[in-house]
């Protein structure tokens, strides 16, 4: 009996397992779920189309100041950082010797205008002197003495001995006249050669003095009072820091479509979130041929105290104005493994396009050509769960 209830059970408990071994049924005509989103239509704006290049803002004059003679500095009137005006007096040498050299150069002005018998240095120049009325009023009454000689010759009333001799007198007093108007010539000459030394010492006088030679800033002070130092020696770094150049390298891919005119905005990292506005006003003749770009440099008020000279910016340079583009709204841009997409739903389904790194503006996207039309939708939520030719309900 036992070997029977033994059988029956084994029967009761495989007829169980076979139950639960059984596979539910489907109903495979039954269509996926949709997958609702929110979308908004794709529009068509006006853009102008730029690329992002570096630029770096430089000072529109650097110059080093240096003093045209040799000496010791008496006194130096500014330091590093400091801004100054246009005729500001940057260093001093000692004068005293500039001095001296100064007032002998006037006494010989003076000494020879005085021997020319000139009231002023600065009347003008004699055509005789009191030498040459001399030798030319001895002359006269040598000339006259002898004509009248020649006469009484013919007539036997004075030797002819007498009238060689009133000759050679003659002869001598013309040469008298030649004498001194060569040294009035003379001495015209050398009063023009000191006048140019009395203009020399006047001029390295005013040389003992730098002034700075536009408005700017002091941007290294290289000497200290007391020192001496040569002629041309450096003695402080002036820049001119109003306006600024900006200096941009353009790719030579896109140096074609860069003209005098051309828009440029820019940000830097010493004024964050705001951004500066110029205009490309010349072109480099030639490009770089290291690195195969064309430089261009516009000149820009430097409104704002952070931009200085050195600065590096981020430029975006406007290539083309006034290209009709599509925008897409930026929160329907999906990034995933290095790679940008949007998903456009046509007939309830969501269709993948890819998109490249382009022009953002006011919270769009540009769209690539051709790939997307205006009006279009384009899903904005639900954007992990959607895949190519996912089924959608729009909200």
């Amino acid at each position: 009996m036992k070997p029977l209830i033994l059988s029956i059970t084994i029967l009761v408990l495989l007829a169980g397992c076979a139950k639960k071994q059984e596979a539910p049924k489907t109903d495979a005509s039954k269509a996926p779920e949709a997958i609702q989103v929110r979308v908004q239509q794709a529009v068509s704006r006006t853009l102008d189309k730029s690329i992002d290049v570096t630029g770096t803002l430089e000072a529109d004059e650097t110059v080093n100041l240096s003093f045209e003679i040799a000496g010791r500095v008496s006194s130096f009137r500014v330091d590093f950082g400091q801004a100054v005006k246009k005729g500001d007096v940057i260093a001093e040498l000692d004068r005293r010797e500039y001095e001296w050299q100064l007032e002998r150069a006037k006494a010989n002005v003076g000494q020879l205008s005085a021997r020319l018998g000139m009231k002023s240095p600065d009347e003008a120049y004699p055509t005789s002197t009191a030498s040459m009325r001399q030798a030319q009023a001895n002359y006269d009454d040598a000339k006259s003495k002898y004509e009248s000689a020649a006469k009484l010759v013919q007539s036997g009333d004075i030797s002819k001995e007498r009238a060689v001799e009133l000759q050679k007198t003659l002869q001598a007093r013309q040469a008298l006249i030649d004498a001194t108007r060569d040294e009035m010539n003379g001495l015209i000459a050398q009063l023009r050669a000191q006048k140019a030394d009395l203009e020399i010492a006047g001029k390295r006088l005013a040389d003992t003095v730098i002034r700075a030679p536009f408005d700017g800033g002091i941007s290294a002070k290289l000497i200290s009072p007391g020192q001496y130092i040569k002629d041309n020696t450096p003695v402080a770094t002036l820049v001119k820091t109003n306006p600024l150049r900006l200096r941009v390298e353009v790719p030579e891919n896109y140096s074609a479509q860069i003209q005098a005119g051309s828009v440029v905005s820019f940000t830097t990292d010493a004024a964050p979130g705001k951004e500066f506005n110029a205009v490309i006003q010349k072109l480099n003749p030639s490009f770089d041929s290291k690195n195969r770009t064309l430089m261009a440099e516009s000149k820009i008020v430097a409104s704002d105290a952070r931009l200085r000279p050195g600065t590096f910016v981020q430029v975006k340079l406007v290539t083309k104005k006034s290209d009709a583009v599509v925008m897409v709204p930026k929160s329907a841009v999906y990034a995933v493994a290095g790679l940008n997409k949007v998903f456009v739903i046509r007939n309830g389904k969501a269709v993948e396009v890819r998109i490249p790194p382009s022009v953002e503006q006011d919270g769009w996207t540009e769209a690539p050509a051709g790939l997307i039309q205006p009006g279009e939708s384009i899903a904005v939520s639900n954007l992990l769960n959607l895949i190519n030719g996912a089924v959608v309900k729009t909200l």
